[in-house]
C-alpha cells in the first residue's frame, strides 16, 4: 500500500482526472440517494461542485422539490465559511474559487442537520479525507455537533487505499462513490 505525502496525492487525483472522461456523476448520486442516512434525511448540508467534483446541481434542485432543506457552504474569509439556505439556481452567484455560493438567508441551527455531503480530492475505505489544503471544511465541521451524518462524495478514481491524515481532519461516516 502506497503511503502519500498530502500535496503528492492531490497531483496523483489531478492526473486520475485527466485519464477519466466518462460520465460516472449519474451513478454516484443514485448510490448516495440510496444511501440510509441520506434517504431519509430532512436537513442537507451539501456543496456546489467545482469542475473536479461529482455534479450537485440537478441534485441540489431535486432536493429542494421534495421540500428538504439544502445548505451551501459560503466562504467569509481565509480560514472560515458559513452556511446559507439554498431555493433556487438564482440565489447563487461566483464566489471564492470560483466556486458558486448561496445568496440566501444564513444558517447557524447545525443540531438541526441530518447530513453532511462533503466534497474531497481523495478519500479512502476509512473515511479519512483529502480535502483542497485550507482546511476549511475541517474546521467548519469540528465546531458542528457529532450527529451529523457525514457522508464524503467522490467519483471512484477518488478512492486510495490510504489517505494521509492529522489530528485535525474529520472523518467522515461513509464515503459514497460507485
Amino acid at each position: 500500500m502506497k503511503q502519500w505525502q498530502k500535496q503528492e496525492l492531490r497531483e496523483e487525483i489531478r492526473r486520475r482526472k485527466l485519464e477519466h472522461t466518462a460520465d460516472e456523476s449519474s451513478a454516484v448520486i443514485e448510490h448516495l440517494l440510496s444511501e440510509p442516512h441520506f434517504a431519509r434525511a430532512q436537513t442537507i448540508l451539501l456543496y456546489s461542485a467545482l469542475k473536479d467534483e461529482v455534479p450537485t446541481r440537478q441534485l441540489l434542485d431535486r432536493l429542494v422539490s421534495e421540500g428538504r432543506t439544502i445548505l451551501l457552504p459560503k466562504v467569509i474569509s481565509a480560514t472560515a465559511m458559513e452556511l446559507r439556505h439554498y431555493s433556487k439556481p438564482a440565489e447563487l452567484q461566483q464566489g471564492a474559487f470560483d466556486i458558486m455560493e448561496p445568496t440566501g438567508e444564513q444558517f447557524t441551527d447545525y443540531a438541526q442537520i441530518d447530513v453532511a455531503v462533503i466534497p474531497g480530492m481523495a478519500f479512502d475505505r476509512e473515511g479519512h479525507r483529502l480535502g483542497r489544503g485550507r482546511g476549511y471544511y475541517d474546521r467548519f465541521l469540528s465546531r458542528v455537533p457529532f450527529n451529523i451524518y457525514k457522508i464524503g462524495l467522490c467519483f471512484p478514481w477518488q478512492m486510495v487505499d490510504s489517505v494521509p491524515c492529522e489530528s485535525t481532519d474529520i472523518i467522515m461516516d461513509c464515503v459514497v462513490s460507485v
